[in-house]
C-alpha cells in the first residue's frame, strides 16, 4: 500500500483498499481502433500512470495504428484482432480473453463495448469466469437507431459505464442505456507535460512567419464535427482587424482537402498553415497566443484543457462538455458554433483584450491544477477496477501470479 503525499491531490497516489486474491488485479484494455484519437490518447495516459505493484494490464485492439505502436514503444504488451467482421472478433477476443482471465474488461468507444462486452457473455456461456465489464462512451457521436438498440441490450450486461462530462452522461441516458450503473470520470490533463512546457521558439521560422505574428491554433482530428470550416470562414474577419495573425492547424484527418479548398476559396493561404501530425503539441500549444476549439460536437475537449494548463487564453464552442470546463469570460470565452463572425470576434477580443486573456489564461490553469489533472482521472478508474476485482474474485480462493 502507497502512502499518499500531503497536499496536491494531482501528486497524490491512490491507497488502495484489500482486494481478496494475492496477486495483482488483471486489467484488459480493449481500443475500438488503434489510430490516432482521444480514446487512445486516455488509453495511454491511464495505463502509463496505473500503479504496477497492483495491476498487471495489457491492451487489445481492433485495428493497428500509430497508437499501437505507441504503446509498444512504451513497453506495453498490445494484441491487434485485425478483422471488420465483428463475429470473428468477438470469437478471437474470447479466445484471448480465456488465455488471460482479466478480473476487468474495459472497452473504449463503440465497437469495443459491442464486441467485447459479447466477448464476456460468451466467456460465461462457455463456463469460463465472466470478468467485470466497464466502457467509457468517450464520444459525442449520434449513433443510428439500430446502433443505440444494439447498446441498450448489451448495456444489461455491462457492469459499469464511464462518461467523460455531464452532457454524454445526458446523451446515454437518452439513448436509454441505463442498465448499467454510471460514473462521471473528465479526462485529465498530464501536468508534467503541460504545466511548465517552453513554448516551440522555433515555430515562426518554420513556417516562414514574421518575428512578431500573432499565433491562434487549433489542435485537432481534421473531421467535420470539429468545426474547422467555421474557423476557416472566420479567418478573413480575424484578419482583417489582425493582419499579423497566423493560423496553426494542427492534425490530420479526411476533411484536409475540402479546408485546402476553403483556405484558397477564402484567399487566405498565406496566413493559415496546415502542420499535419506534430509529434511535439505541447511546445506547439504553449507557443501560441490563443487556442480555440470550434467543435460542432464534443464529448469533453481535452485539448482545450491542455492549453488551459499552460496558461494559453482559450476560445471555444459553447457545445457538448465544452461549456463545463469553459465559463464565459471566465476561464475562456465560448460562442455559439457555426458562427463565423461570433468567433472570429472572440478570437480578435483575445488577441487585443491583454488584460482579460491574461486575467482568464490564469483562471484556466488553476481549474486544470484544482480539477482536471490526469491523476485524479487515474484514481478514479483504479477505484473501479478495484471494485471490479472485488465483484468477480472468489473470496476463498487464491489465485496464482
Amino acid at each position: 500500500m502507497t502512502k499518499p503525499l500531503p497536499g496536491d491531490p494531482c501528486l497524490t497516489p491512490m491507497v488502495h483498499r484489500p482486494i481478496p486474491g494475492p496477486r495483482r488485479v488483471r486489467v484488459v484494455q480493449l481500443m475500438q481502433s488503434g489510430t490516432n484519437g482521444g480514446a487512445q490518447e486516455h488509453v495511454f495516459s491511464l495505463v502509463s500512470r496505473m500503479d504496477p505493484e497492483h495491476y498487471d494490464v495489457s491492451i487489445v485492439s481492433l485495428t493497428p495504428g500509430s497508437a499501437v505502436n505507441k504503446l509498444r514503444r512504451h513497453g506495453f504488451d498490445v494484441t491487434v484482432i485485425d478483422t471488420p467482421d465483428d463475429v470473428l472478433a468477438t470469437a478471437q477476443l474470447t479466445a484471448h480473453l480465456a488465455d488471460v482471465r482479466p478480473d476487468v474488461l474495459h472497452n473504449h468507444m463503440y465497437r469495443a463495448e459491442v464486441v467485447g462486452t459479447k466477448a464476456a457473455m460468451a466467456l460465461a456461456a462457455a463456463g469460463h469466469r465472466r470478468p467485470w465489464v466497464m466502457g467509457t462512451v468517450h464520444s459525442s457521436r449520434i449513433r443510428s437507431d439500430e446502433d443505440q438498440a444494439l447498446l441498450r441490450g448489451l448495456t444489461a450486461h455491462m457492469d459499469r459505464l464511464v462518461v467523460v462530462s455531464k452532457a454524454i452522461d445526458a446523451k446515454v441516458v437518452e439513448e436509454g442505456r441505463t442498465a448499467a450503473p454510471r460514473s462521471l470520470i473528465y479526462n485529465g490533463v498530464d501536468l508534467e507535460r503541460y504545466d511548465h512546457q517552453a513554448p516551440c521558439c522555433t515555430l515562426r521560422a518554420e513556417y516562414g512567419m514574421e518575428a512578431d505574428a500573432e499565433l491562434v491554433g487549433v489542435v485537432g482530428r481534421l473531421e467535420l464535427e470539429k468545426g474547422h470550416p467555421t474557423l476557416l470562414e472566420a479567418w478573413p474577419l480575424v484578419l482583417a482587424e489582425r493582419p499579423k495573425a497566423y493560423l496553426i492547424v494542427v492534425g490530420e484527418g479526411s476533411r484536409l482537402d475540402h479546408l485546402h479548398e476553403i483556405v484558397r476559396t477564402q484567399g487566405i493561404e498565406r496566413h493559415v498553415i496546415f502542420t499535419g501530425r506534430r509529434d511535439d503539441i505541447p511546445a506547439i500549444t504553449a507557443a501560441l497566443d490563443v487556442a480555440v476549439l470550434p467543435s460542432y460536437r464534443e464529448a469533453q475537449g481535452l485539448t482545450i484543457l491542455e492549453a488551459m494548463a499552460l496558461s494559453r487564453p482559450v476560445v471555444a464552442s459553447n457545445v457538448g462538455g465544452i461549456p463545463e470546463m469553459v465559463t464565459h469570460e471566465k476561464t475562456g470565452l465560448l460562442v455559439p458554433p457555426h458562427d463565423p463572425p461570433a468567433l472570429a470576434a472572440a478570437i480578435v477580443r483575445a488577441l487585443s483584450d491583454h488584460q482579460l486573456a491574461d486575467m482568464v489564461a490564469r483562471a484556466g490553469h488553476d481549474l486544470v491544477h484544482d480539477r482536471f489533472c490526469v491523476q485524479l482521472m487515474v484514481n478514479a478508474v483504479q477505484a473501479l477496477y478495484d471494485d471490479g476485482a472485488r465483484a468477480v474474485r472468489p473470496r476463498d480462493i487464491s489465485f496464482s501470479a
